[in-house]
């Protein structure tokens, strides 16, 4: 189940590792989708909206825990690499020991929050309450959020890409069944769907531990590798902190974004969140192949293979590139008939709207392609302070379609916002890259 990246065909591992990731990104926006279809077939569009409004925010919050997350796990996939199973024990402790300290600090403050964030943000009167009821419960629910993807990114960094997987599928099924149970059985409203993706996360989460524990005996910790080490976990600090900060200044962009497509009303809201739903699924192979290149990187950087990681890199860019066009056309010929799983047919502007979206963000898949294979490689070789400032640029353009555009043209402004982001961050991207190898080449020569 643990799989050496540092030997053989990059385009052949990549390939392997990054299938059973896109099988669990997807059954993870599967359930996600299925959330919101149920949502605005059972409990009508402004519930749908109002679930929609709070994914800016979801994404700030929950973002910055699963970046923490990631980030403890690069120094894993480097011990791996390295062959240091002890250290690679110390550095597990230590995240876990972390891990809990995070989970409790930002579960306490998100919930005595939350309101505030959704007035600031400007949520219409209509859906304040239900986006208040949802967003609370995912809030109260970090701990899962913080063990299923602390568990997970340690069990791929020592090259399992499969088995969390598993326990994701299994979770999206639960959450599928609670959903229907919560929302039409017990009538919990949309805090029904909130509490099904809590309990589904936080059993996926378990199971991942469990598994952790009884397969992979170079984790058996002992007693004396549980002591919390300052230095490590500085390190882990350093490395963690970093990425949930890009995941949240990236999502500052998008709550301006969000704040001004609210401005707009209920029903442009409900297209942003049906349309965000489909698109999320669309680009799932992106969100593979970039986790796949974070281990694929930090276990060849390790192991002192730069040139495996420019060759993987090539590998990663052509097949994206292939698949950006066919999600266009998806979006160009499937727009509408997606957009009736989760409206009713009669809503023909709120489709219309939903249809421009997609193909607008589509169009611009092979720039999203290029931010995810880079700023993940980046991440996993250890140069955290560029990925950040990619989240910068990001953000930047985000708010400026929020302060600018969507004032000026409406719903189209919207459409642009995440397209331009994109686009900022691989102005930036690309010659971090070349600035990281060159200097990783100089790392190299010297050692």
């Amino acid at each position: 189940m643990i799989k050496d990246m540092t030997k053989g065909s990059p385009m052949k591992l990549i390939l392997g590792f990054s299938i059973p990731l896109l099988f669990g990104f997807l059954f993870q926006q599967f359930y996600n989708l299925v959330d919101t279809i149920i949502v605005g077939r059972f409990l009508g569009t402004d519930n749908l909206a109002a679930v929609g409004a709070t994914g800016s925010v979801n994404f700030l919050i929950i973002g910055f825990c699963m970046g923490i997350c990631s980030g403890f796990s690069i120094p894993v996939s480097h011990k791996f690499g390295a062959g240091d199973y002890s250290g690679l024990r110390r550095v597990v402790a230590n995240c876990i020991w972390l891990t809990a300290a995070f989970a409790v600090v930002m579960t306490v403050l998100t919930t005595l929050l939350c309101r505030y964030i959704l007035v600031a943000m400007k949520t219409p009167d209509n859906i304040l309450e239900a986006a208040y009821a949802y967003i609370w419960v995912i809030f109260l629910g970090i701990p899962t959020t913080f063990l299923y993807n602390m568990t997970s990114g340690v069990i791929r960094a020592l090259g399992d890409s499969k088995t969390p997987v598993i326990f994701l599928v299994m979770s999206s099924f639960l959450n599928i069944g609670l959903d229907l149970f919560f929302i039409i059985n017990l009538q919990w409203g949309v805090q029904g769907a909130a509490w099904a993706t809590v309990i589904s996360q936080g059993i996926s989460g378990l199971c991942c531990l469990l598994f952790m524990i009884k397969k992979f005996e170079l984790l058996h910790i002992q007693k004396e590798e549980w002591a919390p080490d300052r230095h490590l976990m500085k390190t882990l600090c350093g490395m963690g902190i970093p990425m949930g900060l890009q995941y949240s200044i990236t999502a500052i962009g998008s709550v301006i974004l969000q704040s001004a497509t609210n401005t707009l009303g209920s029903d442009a809201v409900a297209a942003v969140t049906a349309a965000g739903r489909i698109g999320g699924f669309l680009a799932c192979p992106f969100d593979a192949f970039g986790s796949t290149m974070a281990t694929y990187g930090g276990q060849n950087i390790g192991a002192g293979k730069l040139e495996r990681i420019s060759q993987g890199l090539k590998s990663c860019v052509l097949l994206r590139a292939g698949y950006s066009v066919i999600a266009l056309c998806i979006s160009i010929f499937l727009g509408r008939p997606l957009a009736t799983l989760f409206l009713d047919a009669s809503e023909t502007a709120i489709i219309e709207n939903v249809r421009m979206f997609l193909m607008i963000n589509t169009a611009f898949y092979f720039p999203l392609a290029l931010v995810n294979i880079i700023r993940f490689l980046i991440q996993g070789v250890g140069f955290l302070t560029f990925a950040i400032l990619a989240g910068v640029f990001e953000m930047v353009a985000r708010a400026l379609a929020g302060f600018i555009l969507v004032p000026a043209i409406g719903f189209t402004g919207s459409c642009l916002g995440s397209p331009i982001a994109w686009v900022f961050a691989d102005i930036f991207l690309i010659p971090a890259y070349l600035h990281v190898r060159k200097k990783l080449q100089g790392q190299l020569a010297r050692s």
